[in-house]
């Protein structure tokens, strides 16, 4: 996963505390990690990080937290 181009969102800074989640696409699946933590990286298929983007602008997840 080292040499995966990792992308984070444009609103990110670039301080120390800027951290978010990154995102890298491979030929089989989408890659997620936090900035602050890169080793731990968790893989989902497209479209199922398509539901989960959908769902959250839904607000279906605002209750969580």
């Amino acid at each position: 996963m080292d040499r995966t181009g990792w992308r984070k969102s444009s609103f990110s800074g670039t301080g120390p505390d800027n951290n978010c989640v990154e995102l890298a696409a491979t030929p089989s699946a989408i890659h997620l990690r936090e900035s602050d933590a890169p080793q731990a990286v968790l893989a989902t298929t497209p479209p199922s990080l398509a539901a989960f983007i959908r769902a959250a602008k839904a607000g279906e997840f605002d209750r969580l937290s």
